[in-house]
């Protein structure tokens, strides 16, 4: 295909760019770390099967905005040049051989949609983990298809960190995570009954691997970034969470479960979701009378977490399957005693499953599930600090942070010079999972990408916001306003200004009337 003795025809590195060139596996996930030459690739594989398919090689690439498109396609310009025509209004290289090779972009899960009824014998997807979710990425795997018998196949590279980190993590790292093996699914046939298997595996690829980039590339990222960015960035060290939003999380505030004083006042706390997992968390407040935790302190001793086993994705349950699934989990039961219900000062939910839309509420039908044993008040949904109100991040922060002071010349936290406002028993997998994986939203750097896994981590800022922490204040247990339930097993509901006035109202009016 070349043409023009200016031409120098690419080629792949040694090491992992010429794996991923002849990897003949199905699904191959490249990268783990900045510099390792992605992008090159991708686009490099893309010339070796194109040059051996010809105009039977139909490929996509695709990236999650335009202007991180934009960069794929000036380094395709780079490589390509001299071997194919780019039509700028399409986005597509048109090859001499007849190959076709379409760029585009998803800055939303549904468009993929548009590529139903596509069919493509290659899908690139460059930086995976900035999708939020794996659902547009296996719509695009269904495209994948040749009427000619070229063998197809799905590319995809990235680094640690994005919206998407938790699911790119299960699917690729985790089962292997030194990569070079094999990760097999199994499938039946609906039809058929037959047995189809799909193989997988994760190539690393680090910026030793680029022999192109030297030290000053990599004094570069030293320089950008706190040690344990620099590590995932460097290293492609998944365990170490690029860009957090809570750098502060740590296993200090991870503890193991112990028995919680019967004294101690417990609420809840949840966020509401169907197609997306719903979160419920329970919590305990210390008196003090413990010592490993401060009077204030909040201990998360229990969590429900409703998904179907994959990131970021729900269990579809209805409401009132919620309901009695909470119910369910406050009923204790001790040797010899009848069972008893739990006693939750009060709970809190999203603001929105309040709202009434041609019917009961989420709340309302949660309450019904139940037999009217778990009530919900409307969680304080502020995210961010305005109008000098605190935010529900910074009242979750500043109870990470806690007691703890600052170096005055660096910021860093001392941790030996206090102690955390909030813990977590370690059975509480999916905060624990979600919490550090959290991400700055681009447009807003104070506020937290909502596209990421964050149901967990906003139940547990509504927990946060119902008792705001003020370093040197001890806040009150709040006083519950009515019970719903047996008097074995009451339940409170917390009720805005404005209702509790309502309320006080109609009840002198009867008093009135009486």
């Amino acid at each position: 295909m070349p043409d023009g003795s200016d031409f120098k025809p690419w080629e792949a590195q040694p090491g992992p760019q010429t794996e991923l060139i002849r990897c003949p596996v199905f699904e191959v996930f490249y990268g783990g770390a900045r510099g390792g030459g992605k992008t090159d690739g991708v686009l490099g594989e893309w010339l070796e099967h194109a040059d051996k398919y010809g105009e039977h090689a139909i490929g996509l690439m695709i990236r999650r905005t335009l202007k991180q498109l934009r960069e794929t396609i000036a380094r395709s310009k780079q490589i390509y040049r001299g071997i194919g025509e780019f039509n700028e209004t399409e986005k597509e290289w048109k090859f001499r051989n007849g190959a076709r090779l379409v760029f585009a972009y998803l800055e939303r899960d549904s468009d993929a949609d548009n590529y139903q009824g596509h069919n493509y014998t290659r899908v690139y997807v460059e930086e995976i983990g900035n999708f939020p979710s794996a659902t547009p990425i296996m719509k695009l795997m269904a495209t994948l298809r040749s009427g000619t018998g070229v063998p197809c196949g799905f590319r995809a590279t990235g680094n640690p960190g994005g919206a998407g980190h938790q699911w790119v993590k299960a699917r690729y790292i985790d089962p292997a995570p030194n990569g070079r093996k094999l990760i097999t699914s199994e499938f039946t046939n609906p039809f058929t009954g037959e047995k189809v298997r799909r193989n997988r595996v994760y190539i690393p690829s680090r910026v030793t691997d680029n022999r192109y980039l030297g030290g000053e590339y990599v004094a570069n990222l030293h320089m950008s970034g706190s040690e344990d960015l620099v590590r995932a960035w460097l290293e492609g060290d998944w365990s170490v969470i690029a860009g957090a939003f809570f750098p502060e999380f740590g296993m200090r505030h991870v503890v193991k479960p112990f028995e919680i004083p019967a004294h101690w006042t417990r609420f809840r706390s949840m966020d509401w979701g169907s197609a997306r997992p719903f979160s419920v968390g329970w919590w305990a407040i210390s008196d003090g009378s413990l010592p490993a935790f401060p009077r204030g302190a909040i201990i998360r001793y229990r969590e429900w977490y409703g998904w179907n086993g994959t990131p970021n994705e729900g269990c579809k349950m209805t409401a009132e399957e919620v309901g009695r699934g909470i119910a369910e989990r406050e009923l204790l039961s001790a040797p010899g005693q009848p069972p008893v219900h739990e006693e939750i000062a009060y709970g809190v939910i999203d603001p929105a499953a309040h709202n009434q839309d041609g019917g009961p509420s989420i709340a309302e039908r949660i309450l019904k599930g139940s037999n009217g044993r778990v009530a919900f008040g409307r969680a304080d949904n502020k995210r961010v600090a305005r109008d000098g109100a605190m935010g529900g991040w910074d009242q979750l922060r500043a109870r990470l942070i806690g007691t703890c002071e600052r170096d005055e010349k660096t910021g860093a936290i001392l941790w030996d010079t206090g102690a955390p406002m909030i813990y977590f028993f370690n059975t509480s997998t999916h905060i624990i999972r979600t919490l550090p994986a959290l991400q700055h939203d681009e447009a807003r750097p104070e506020d937290v990408d909502s596209e990421g896994e964050d149901h967990a981590p906003d139940e547990t800022r509504y927990a946060g916001m119902s008792r705001p922490y003020v370093r040197g204040i001890d806040t009150p247990a709040p006083k519950p306003d009515f019970f719903i339930g047996t008097p074995e097993g009451t339940i409170s509901s917390n009720l805005s200004i404005k209702e509790m006035i309502e309320r006080q109202s109609a009840r002198r009016k009867e008093r009135e009337g009486a």
